[in-house]
């Protein structure tokens, strides 16, 4: 298997370093968390502008059809930044069910607002008790006549307060935890009967609660087989897992350049602290951990094509456990090496850490993901 990148994926990621450099340093991500909802339009905008929410979407949907290497490429930058702008929310997870359950017809009404950057999604999917299990779903979408009304409360919705459309999962029949029976509907967040209480969450990002209080859509709100949309939604959230690899792959690397730059300014008994063996010793290690991650990122990006769904989600579940051991192992590191200035509010690298954190507690931590390998993928 060639792991090299092609001249047109080397390309790209000059071009978002570039970007990101020039546009994202820490002081000024600072200052874009204080823009509404927490992220910065005017960076969105130069990301429209570069192609770049365009990326996975087909040519003949207006996007550039580029695959999960490409999506991995990208993600790994937005890491290294610690980017706020809702590029997982919006073009993985809201572009990926279009782009998989889509009718013609919605993505022709919503493909060309993520492209152009003038609409963002946000997925509503975890509620009160439901933990990890996608198929744990109170929410309802009861039929009335053509149409759906939707009931029920979600939490914790990525780019819930900000975003324009939402990706609501909704049960259609069947009990709490029924495999069966699961539709996936597109709300607009404006709708009549939606109501948001948003919030920062502990990495910088913004999410919100959001209560459906009859919610009325129509039929052609579903996607896809409004009975059968489990295996759609654990489709896209593999690939959202995937993409979420890359992204802590990104926080990674950062963290350990930023460490390692550190032991060699850092000066104890007029000598610089890189200098001491033991410290040495943790970078290596720290190398090591990131090197293993990188490794099951691109190989849960490789499972993109595999045709077994079976196959795929063990492949996403392995790489979500090596990413969050080594998340875990690397963030710890950085933090004491640097010490007390490390749990600072002013210095990055704990906020490299809190975004770890929160990566791989989303859609499954390590000992969910764990106990999904050993039982070949299935929950």
């Amino acid at each position: 298997m060639d792991f090299d990148l092609t001249e047109e994926q080397r390309l790209l990621k000059e071009s978002v370093d570039g970007l990101l450099t020039d546009s994202y340093d820490f002081d000024a991500r600072k200052k874009y968390q204080k823009e509404k909802g927490g992220w910065s339009k005017a960076v969105w905008s130069k990301l429209a502008e570069q192609g770049l929410l365009g990326l996975p979407f087909a040519e003949d949907d207006g996007g550039i059809g580029a695959g999960a290497v490409e999506t991995m490429i990208v993600m790994e930058a937005l890491g290294k930044a610690l980017v706020l702008e809702p590029y997982l929310a919006t073009v993985v997870i809201g572009g990926g069910f279009l782009r998989h359950g889509g009718s013609a017809e919605q993505k022709a009404a919503h493909i060309p607002g993520i492209i152009d950057g003038s609409k963002t999604f946000a997925f509503a999917q975890l509620e009160k008790n439901s933990r990890y299990d996608l198929a744990d779903v109170t929410t309802t979408a009861k039929k009335k006549g053509d149409a759906y009304v939707i009931d029920g409360e979600k939490f914790v919705v990525l780019n819930g307060e900000n975003a324009d459309t939402l990706i609501v999962t909704a049960r259609t029949k069947g009990g709490r935890q029924d495999k069966a029976g699961i539709g996936v509907f597109i709300v607009p967040a404006n709708a009549k009967g939606v109501t948001r209480k948003g919030y920062p969450t502990q990495d910088g990002l913004h999410a919100a609660d959001i209560t459906f209080t009859g919610v009325e859509v129509g039929a052609d709100a579903a996607i896809g087989d409004a009975e059968n949309g489990l295996a759609l939604v654990e489709r896209v959230v593999d690939e959202a897992r995937t993409a979420m690899c890359a992204e802590a792959v990104g926080a990674m690397d950062e963290s350990l350049k930023s460490t390692v730059e550190y032991l060699k300014t850092r000066k104890q008994f007029g000598v610089p602290i890189g200098s001491f063996q033991t410290l040495q010793h943790r970078a290596a290690d720290m190398f090591v951990a990131l090197e293993q991650a990188r490794s099951m990122s691109m190989f849960a990006t490789m499972a993109a094509d595999f045709d077994n769904a079976k196959e795929r989600a063990t492949a996403v579940a392995a790489a979500k456990v090596q990413i969050g051991k080594s998340g875990k192992f690397i963030g710890q590191q950085s933090i004491q090496l640097h010490g007390g200035i490390g749990m600072t509010q002013e210095a990055k690298i704990g906020h490299y850490f809190k975004r770890l954190t929160m990566i791989e507690n989303t859609f499954g931590d390590t000992d969910y993901h764990l106990r999904r390998v050993a039982e070949g993928g299935l929950v």
